[in-house]
């Protein structure tokens, strides 16, 4: 027996423990293969690969029970592992517990000290050692079978035998196992080495350690906690109460969470976490320290580790701590599925989150928008209570409250804010729009703050202003209504993808909108409102478009010398039209007004004249013209004179303002401007036909003098020198023709030819009588009228057949070549074919052919006789109006001609439709020789 040997000095009682031991052997034979089967169990089994974690809390236990931060060193020599360590030296206690499979000497706040988990050296070695300061024992699978009297397996942790105490310097105990055959030390180093960070982080008594010269120290600064190895260094934020949360930080201090991981109690067990943070607490764990014993004990540690992981939450900031809350999945135990939901419990009615208002709330108190739009909650800090900016599906882990974007615009409608608030606002959404976590069509009713200060929901139909900064900040106070023109300060890409429309310049000028507040800007400022801020607008919107702007900004109200007036109301302070018109039109009640001279200098001429500001004759133009309501002077009258209808209007305005005086001056200024002199100058235009009849040239009408080359003498009186050109003259209607074209005007002239104190020319007078005819004019009936031989009658015959002229004296007839039958219609004069008359002589018929003398001259003319033949008086007498006349040629349905040169060649040359030549056929038939032909 091994008791018979002298043992060496044994200061924990070792024999005591083996006589114990194998007298209870030998008192229950079933007891050793009980025990055997035991340490088998553990050595295979719940041990298998807990080596170094055991050896690890049993130096934690040591350097714990000894008060100093532990070291501890691995080494392999030869074929023989070591594991040395700092602290509390080997004592008979844990003798006792080395030396018993079911009986631990651990207490208090140890981990393992000597426990049953020493089993764990049996995994790699027969023959372990454990040596300290204050002795050693031995353990022997050899010794053991001969003390037991056994061969096989045999339970070698029951016997320990004193050894000599042989500690390294620097170290307190080492445990020395002699590697079982197959055994790779060097792999196991390896092994050790992957997990030693995590040993010192869950053992926090062990500051270093040494792995084969590779070392592992162990800092703490705060709640941080940094581990630095060979070439590594890891860092952990960690919160210690009742137990310990961590989890990996970067350098900076963010957060790295965990996937996966498992309970540390403290060491590892099998119990897998899904956590984003470990866990290492004393919770209580089977025998084999693999898994968590369940229980009442188990349940209460997990409530506490989960209220404890609100505070370890709110160590990190508040953006980071989203990070840690766990997410959706399935649970990797037990144990996991548990902590996981007293977790989000705790985190559900603590206060952690933190709000975009600066508190903390519980997670079931906050309220987080429904999708992830940065930014958008810190503008909504003061309108939406407990509002955070965070991941939705991890809120709503924890009970928080998910508020769709549709709540949002509820909330926002009727809100007042600044534009460049709104701006902001539409920032945020259109970073989400874009990244289509928000679908547009969700924004429909989005507020759009406007320019006359509402606020309105949606986009839609509202216009986004381009143009200068000046316009910008104009429309930025303007007010019109119906225009939803957006703020300046509040426009952003976003509403355009809503619905609103980019208008530049020109087309907002030309909105309809825009155009109704011109046109009731004069009312509104004489109700009392400013129009200051419209007016600016306006000019400015023409300004940007280069001037160019619609008729219709003539409405706009601008202030003039005494009160606000239409634009087109008003005249330039330099205008020239100051000295042209009339002083009656710029008194207070007058049609016109001067612009304001400190208001005209804030804008460029051409900006105020485009707006309609007169510095010259405006001029109208109307490409579609229907009717005469363009406010022109005597406009209908005009329109009556038309032939028809004109295609364009273009004409000039105000042509009646004009002072008497101030015509040649006025005329002149409608020559010097492009567009009025092109407006004179338009066919039937009416200014032309205006200035003609209504302007005053040396106290008369244009139209009532002639040019001084024109041949209208007797009639109309030469024009007086005005100061014009003839060129300008005749644009302003002084006569150069008889063209007429008012039925005043063939009035005047049929009035002028029945004037006797005029002296007219028969020639002059008979183109008057046909410019009346031709004007297609109904001027009414003359009380006179010239006859042909130039003398003024109340009576006579219009001409309309030329023989009758043979019976009459000229004072009796009046010459019309042109239609004379309108002439007689006009003038209410019977014709002269429609006298009463009669052929008196007797006359002998005679044929064109049995004419010699005749035949000779439509040979020499080349002219065919015609048919028939005329009757040939001597003399030929013809009673007309009860009164006889020779006359030289006739025709009552017959052809008579008195028997001389001069009847016969009227009659042939009517019959031969040759009247023309008459007065050639008159001299062949006198001199039929070819001298006659060529005189």
């Amino acid at each position: 027996m091994i008791g018979d040997t002298p043992e060496p000095s044994d200061p924990f009682g070792t024999a005591r423990l083996r006589d114990a031991t194998l007298r209870s052997w030998r008192d229950s034979p079933t007891r050793l293969t009980e025990d055997t089967n035991v340490e088998r169990d553990l050595r295979v089994g719940a041990y298998r690969d807990r080596l170094f974690v055991e050896l690890a809390q049993n130096a934690a236990d040591a350097a714990m029970a000894a008060g100093k931060p532990g070291r501890v060193r691995v080494s392999l020599v030869d074929a023989e592992l070591r594991f040395a360590n700092t602290g509390a030296p080997l004592d008979a206690r844990g003798v006792a517990s080395l030396a018993s499979l079911r009986a631990s000497g651990k207490s208090g706040d140890t981990v393992g000290r000597f426990g049953v988990g020493f089993a764990a050296v049996r995994t790699v070695s027969d023959e372990p050692v454990v040596v300290s300061a204050s002795g050693g024992v031995a353990f022997s699978a050899e010794r053991t079978r001969l003390a037991a009297g056994v061969d096989g397996d045999v339970p070698v942790l029951r016997l320990p035998w004193p050894v000599s105490a042989d500690v390294p310097p620097g170290f307190d105990t080492e445990v020395r196992l002699p590697l079982r055959d197959g055994v790779d030390g060097r792999a196991l180093l390896d092994e050790l080495a992957r997990d030693v960070a995590d040993l010192l982080l869950a053992l926090p008594w062990l500051e270093e350690f040494d792995v084969d010269g590779r070392v592992w120290t162990r800092e703490t600064d705060g709640d941080v906690v940094g581990i630095r190895g060979p070439g590594t260094e890891t860092r952990w934020l960690t919160h210690r109460g009742d137990v310990v949360w961590a989890v990996p930080v970067d350098a900076g201090g963010a957060p790295r969470p965990l996937e996966e991981d498992v309970l540390r109690a403290p060491t590892p067990t099998d119990d897998g976490l899904s956590l984003p943070a470990r866990l290492i607490a004393s919770v209580p764990v089977e025998p084999s320290r693999r898994r968590a014993l369940p229980g009442p004990e188990l349940a209460q540690a997990l409530e506490v580790a989960a209220k404890e992981y609100v505070g370890f939450v709110r160590l990190l900031p508040s953006e980071q701590r989203f990070a840690l809350v766990p997410v959706p999945g399935f649970p990797k135990s037990t144990v996991d599925n548990k902590l996981r939901d007293e977790i989000l419990a705790a985190l559900s009615v603590e206060p952690w989150v933190a709000t975009k208002d600066g508190n903390e709330v519980a997670g079931r108190q906050a309220r987080v928008l429904d999708v992830d739009v940065p930014g958008l909650s810190a503008l909504l800090v003061d309108l939406v209570p407990g509002l955070v900016e965070g991941p939705v599906q991890v809120l709503k882990s924890v009970a928080g409250q998910v508020i769709g974007i549709e709540e949002v615009l509820e909330t926002l409608t009727g809100v007042t804010r600044a534009p460049g608030w709104w701006r902001e606002v539409y920032a945020a959404l259109a970073i989400a729009v874009e990244s289509h976590a928000l679908a547009a069509e969700r924004l429909d009713g989005l507020p759009v703050p406007l320019s006359d200060g509402r606020t309105l929901p949606g986009a839609r139909g509202c216009l986004l202003v381009e143009g200068s900064a000046e316009l910008l900040d104009l429309l930025s106070d303007v007010d019109i209504p119906g225009l939803r023109l957006v703020h300046p300060a509040a426009s952003h890409p976003l509403l355009e993808r809503l619905g609103a429309k980019h208008a530049d310049a020109r087309e907002l000028l030309n909105a309809d909108e825009l155009r109704d507040a011109v046109e009731r800007s004069a009312e509104d400022v004489r109700s009392g409102l400013d129009g200051t801020t419209l007016a600016g607008a306006v000019l400015r919107l023409i300004a940007d478009c280069g001037d160019d702007a619609p008729r219709w900004v003539g409405a706009l109200a601008l202030p003039g010398t005494d009160t606000w007036r239409r634009a087109d109301e008003l005249v330039l302070p330099a205008s020239p039209l100051l000295d042209i018109f009339d002083e009656e039109v710029f008194e207070e009640d007058g049609p016109l007004d001067v612009l304001d001279e400190d208001f005209a200098g804030d804008w460029p001429q051409s900006t105020l004249e485009a707006a309609g500001v007169l510095d010259s004759f405006a001029v109208v133009v109307d490409d579609e013209p229907h009717e005469p309501d363009h406010d022109l002077p005597d406009e209908e009258a005009w329109w009556d004179a038309l032939p028809e209808p004109p295609s364009t209007l273009v004409a000039i305005r105000d042509l009646d303002l004009v002072a008497d005086d101030a015509w040649p001056a006025a005329i002149r200024l409608l020559a010097a401007r492009p567009e009025t002199w092109h407006a004179l100058r338009t066919p039937h235009g009416h200014a032309a036909w205006w200035i003609a009849q209504y302007a005053v040239l040396d106290g008369a009408a244009p139209n009532e003098w002639r040019l001084p080359g024109a041949d209208l003498a007797g009639l109309f009186d030469e024009v007086p020198d005005v100061g014009l050109g003839e060129d300008l003259l005749r644009i302003a209607g002084v006569r150069a023709g008889l063209t007429l074209s008012t039925v005043d005007e063939a009035a005047d002239l049929l009035a002028r030819l029945a004037d006797p104190d005029r002296v007219v020319s028969p020639g002059l007078t008979t183109r008057a009588y046909d410019a009346v005819v031709e004007s297609g004019l109904e001027p009414g009936v003359p009380r006179a009228v010239r006859a042909a031989d130039g003398s003024v009658v109340d009576d006579a015959l219009v001409l309309d057949v030329p023989w009758v002229a043979g019976a009459l004296e000229p004072d009796r007839y009046v010459v019309a070549p042109e239609d004379p039958e309108r002439l007689a219609d006009l003038l209410d004069l019977p014709l002269a074919s429609g006298a009463a008359a009669e052929v008196t002589s007797e006359g002998e018929y005679a044929p064109w052919a049995e004419l010699p003398a005749l035949k000779l001259v439509a040979d020499q003319l080349g002219v065919g006789l015609p048919e028939g033949g005329v009757l040939v008086h001597d003399p030929l007498s013809v009673r007309i109006d009860g009164a006889q006349h020779e006359v030289q040629w006739w025709s009552d349905g017959r052809l008579h001609a008195a028997d001389t040169s001069e009847g016969l060649a009227r009659a042939f040359a009517w019959a031969a439709g040759r009247w023309p030549d008459r007065h050639l056929i008159t001299a062949l038939l006198d001199d039929p020789s070819p001298r006659t032909m060529l005189a």
